[in-house]
């Protein structure tokens, strides 16, 4: 059974009436890769869980998917593409869970995992958001933890304050208690996509919460499927947009403005570089899509800092 609507309630479907996580996964056109997440999920044991997928209106055959193969699933299928934080914030006031797992569609969780997550939030209880042991296809590791922000050598001061070393998380896989998500009103729904992660750590730390990594909870991350067929330059257009969100909403307007003309001057001297190296290229067409990228940087980071 599926709610349809923008802002549907789901069927509780779930097998635990009192979870200690509650799995929350926003899903775009990745039917193949969520299967494989679904049942690894589901394998997982030492932990109750009820899970809640929130379809953005996928064109391929997710919701079909979930309707016929995993009916103890809470599905909310959405009629247009929300974004990814109002997503999530669909699905955050039907939890029952203390614990909220915000996880990709194209992750599989590896056996042991939740039962670490736990284990290491009952041993810090500081912690109000934990981040997973990200890892490639290939077994090879992941970048999942950042101990700087974007922009942050602009900042001055202003985040010498902020509790814990560990600055976001990647938003592949963060579980975080319940009570910290409801203080910070969970995702800001200005970022439709790239962003939120980094958002919702800095949230949480400005809320007096340090942020926690759980090298034993392992999970593998595909990344970029929903995007794969995006044009590169609207996908690094949509970073820009996010990344300016979190800027204006987090740093001082002299940061921003340091910021702006920092990325405006780099872009500038990479414009100029490859426009004179150009005619001598073997590889033109490669060299004209990092010239256009530029362009676009320059033209972006000019109207940011005009605006």
């Amino acid at each position: 059974m599926v709610h349809t609507s923008d802002q549907s309630n789901p069927i509780s479907l779930s097998r635990q009436n009192n979870p200690e996580i509650s799995v929350i996964i926003v899903n775009f056109n990745t039917a193949e890769l969520l299967t494989k997440c679904l049942q690894s999920i589901q394998k997982q044991r030492d932990a109750t869980f009820e899970i809640f997928v929130v379809d953005n209106a996928s064109s391929d055959d997710s919701v079909h998917l979930i309707n016929t193969e995993f009916e103890q699933i809470n599905l909310i299928a959405n009629q247009r593409n929300l974004g990814f934080s109002a997503a999530n914030n669909q699905a955050i006031p039907k939890a029952k869970g203390s614990l909220l797992l915000f996880l990709n569609p194209d992750t599989v969780v590896h056996a042991g995992a939740f039962h670490a997550m736990l284990d290491y939030l009952l041993l810090n209880p500081e912690v109000g958001l934990a981040g997973a042991r990200i890892i490639n296809p290939d077994g090879s590791h992941q970048s999942s933890v950042e101990y700087r922000y974007p922009g942050q050598r602009h900042t001055a001061d202003e985040l010498c304050s902020l509790p814990g070393r560990i600055a976001w998380l990647s938003g592949a896989a963060i579980i975080a208690r319940r009570e910290v998500i409801e203080k910070i009103n969970g995702f800001d729904e200005r970022y439709f996509l790239y962003g939120e992660d980094i958002d919702i750590c800095l949230s949480a730390r400005k809320a007096g919460y340090p942020i926690g990594y759980i090298p034993n909870a392992i999970i593998t991350h595909w990344g970029g499927q929903s995007e794969i067929l995006t044009p590169a330059t609207d996908v690094l257009l949509k970073k820009f947009k996010a990344e300016i969100i979190f800027y204006r909403k987090h740093y001082s307007k002299k940061a921003v403005q340091a910021i702006c003309r920092a990325n405006m001057v780099q872009a500038y001297w990479r414009i100029l570089t490859l426009s004179w190296t150009l005619p001598f290229s073997f590889r033109k067409q490669h060299h004209r899509a990092k010239l256009a990228r530029y362009r676009l940087t320059f033209d972006f980071f000019k109207n940011a800092y005009l605006g």
